[in-house]
């Protein structure tokens, strides 16, 4: 099975090139370790929540802009080897030293996919999710999102992807639990929908919602909906 590395990060709006040329620099280095696909996603439809949203989650100052980025690695083995690369390779730590955003507010951790719909291909833009879940409730979870990903590539999306992270580490300055303040008895769910456009996208999305398949059963939802964090961003790299 899949495994995923999923990354949320404030970077200055003046960096934005600076940050492509970055993240395609290392390219390279993570094929090298074993990824077979670096996702890198600007903000671009990022809403301010009443609870917790995206800015809170990094802690954006006014100036800069959040972006929902993601690694693919054929399996968690891979991953764990390429983890112990980075940390000892030495052209990482030079490419650390040049980071143009601030690493120390940068939300990072390893999700294991629990729903993978739809076979992808050229992707314009990107919905990007956090979302708190309680332990007990994931077959739940798995079923409806499972449901939802049949919606949304019936209206247009190419690609769904919802992936379970339990036992998340803290960080010091932020982390995906503090971002949608998920409690000790829940998992944070990393997820993603890929539309060939943006304008596809927003003709998508409603479709979805008139989508009689997404009005509500009268059944309990299987997660917090108020601590929910999206937004939709557009693709500055996807190698």
């Amino acid at each position: 099975m899949s495994y995923i590395d999923g990354f949320v990060l404030a970077v200055p709006a003046t960096n934005r090139q600076a940050y492509i040329d970055h993240a395609t620099a290392s390219v390279p280095l993570f094929k090298e370790f074993g990824a077979t696909r670096m996702v890198e996603t600007w903000g671009d439809d990022v809403p301010d929540g009443k609870v917790t949203d995206f800015r809170r989650a990094v802690k954006a100052t006014d100036d800069e802009v959040v972006l929902f980025s993601w690694m693919e690695y054929p399996d968690k083995a891979t991953r764990d080897a390429a983890m112990e690369k980075i940390m000892s390779d030495p052209r990482m730590a030079e490419m650390g030293a040049g980071m143009p955003f601030d690493g120390t507010r940068m939300i990072f951790a390893g999700f294991a996919p629990i729903v993978e719909a739809g076979a992808g291909g050229a992707m314009g833009y990107a919905d990007g999710y956090l979302v708190p879940v309680p332990l007990a409730n994931k077959d739940a979870y798995r079923a409806l999102a499972e449901k939802a990903a049949t919606v949304f590539q019936d209206h247009g999306a190419t690609r769904v992807v919802e992936c379970w992270g339990e036992g998340l580490p803290d960080g010091k300055t932020t982390d995906f639990k503090q971002a949608v303040q998920a409690q000790p008895h829940e998992a944070v769910v990393f997820s993603y929908v890929e539309w060939p456009s943006k304008e596809a996208r927003q003709q998508g999305w409603g479709k979805v919602m008139a989508d009689e398949r997404m009005q509500p059963d009268g059944s309990d939802m299987p997660f917090d909906g108020k601590r929910m964090v999206y937004g939709g961003f557009t693709p500055i790299l996807d190698a």
